[in-house]
């Protein structure tokens, strides 16, 4: 089985361990934390650090962002960049109790949580994180290192653009566009473009 790593110790670390686990595709070699000062409270196997990735590279071929950072794209775009530069492969992760449909298309780096649904002629774009419960439908376009967080609902042929995050429960209704680089507080509803 081919091994991935990890970046990241926190709780979503902790949820795509368990989505990872679910495809059975994968197996997880460990985790990198960004330097000595950080820390897991969880019962992770650490390999090494951010500085690390270089010599980890020669080891492991694949790995996965597991940092959410709540409101900010940063964070993730700037692992993204540092992966791709030292060749990492950035699969797209799906877990088994999802349902992606076949005429989807879903870009590298993103990881589907537990419960999604995302329907036909959907486009996701890189990094992203489509997280538990969400669905979007028909259409729907989510542009790269974005966050689509819990129970989120993307309705048909809307637009989110790059590096945003939707926040929990939030609904983005049909046709609508949202402009990237925004924060769309939690059990918002978005009727009008943004």
């Amino acid at each position: 089985m081919r091994k991935i790593i990890i970046i990241g110790g926190g709780g979503h670390t902790l949820s795509c361990e368990d989505v990872i686990h679910s495809t059975k595709n994968f197996s997880i070699a460990g985790i990198v934390l960004k330097d000595k000062k950080d820390t897991t409270k969880y019962n992770f196997n650490v390999l090494g650090y951010e500085n690390d990735l270089k010599q980890l590279r020669k080891k492991y071929k694949y790995a996965l962002i597991g940092i959410a950072r709540v409101r900010g794209y940063m964070a993730r775009f700037r692992l993204y960049n540092i992966l791709k530069k030292n060749k990492f492969e950035l699969p797209v992760i799906k877990s088994k109790f999802s349902y992606v449909s076949p005429n989807s298309k879903i870009s590298e780096g993103t990881i589907i949580m537990h419960g999604v649904v995302i329907n036909s002629g959907v486009q996701i774009g890189k990094n992203c994180i489509i997280n538990s419960g969400s669905i979007i439908e028909h259409g729907a376009k989510i542009g790269s290192h974005t966050h689509i967080t819990t129970g989120v609902i993307i309705n048909g042929d809307a637009y989110v653009g790059e590096k945003n995050y939707i926040g929990s429960g939030s609904i983005i209704h049909q046709g609508i566009k949202v402009k990237s680089k925004q924060i769309i507080s939690s059990l918002s509803r978005i009727s009008k473009n943004v």
